[in-house]
């Protein structure tokens, strides 16, 4: 989402539900994002993560797939599958870049797919994309 501003594009100001169980991407994510104008919530795992999308309804969730208690690919079937987190854009982070990956997130639910360590712009990119 973005608004117009004296002949400029500004990114609109998101909810964003990081779902990362490694503390130094987790922080360094969420600092980043932060700075950006985004609110961040944050979970350490999949479980966490899902209990979070439904109570807080977040615009946007970025979802780590190799999480503990319950892996990323889990969670985002689980969360599609419920009408009320259903609609909330799921992008899969993983720092596997293997063949078939994407299109294994993909079939999970995810709507995008990013690879870590992460590029900011680009992951900024497909936020913005994926929330107009």
């Amino acid at each position: 989402m973005t608004e117009r501003a004296r002949g400029r594009t500004i990114p609109v100001v998101a909810r964003i539900l990081l779902v990362e169980d490694n503390e130094m991407n987790r922080d360094m994510l969420s600092r980043r994002l932060v700075r950006k104008g985004h609110e961040v919530l944050v979970a350490v795992d999949g479980e966490a993560g899902i209990e979070l999308a439904r109570a807080q309804a977040p615009d946007l969730i970025l979802l780590d797939m190799s999480l503990p208690v319950l892996d990323g690919w889990e969670a985002a079937r689980r969360l599609k599958s419920e009408d009320g987190t259903r609609a909330i854009p799921i992008i899969a982070l993983t720092a596997h870049a293997l063949s078939g990956d994407r299109e294994k997130a993909l079939a999970a639910g995810c709507d995008d797919y990013e690879i870590k360590p992460v590029e900011l712009p680009r992951l900024l990119e497909k936020i913005d994309g994926l929330l107009r």
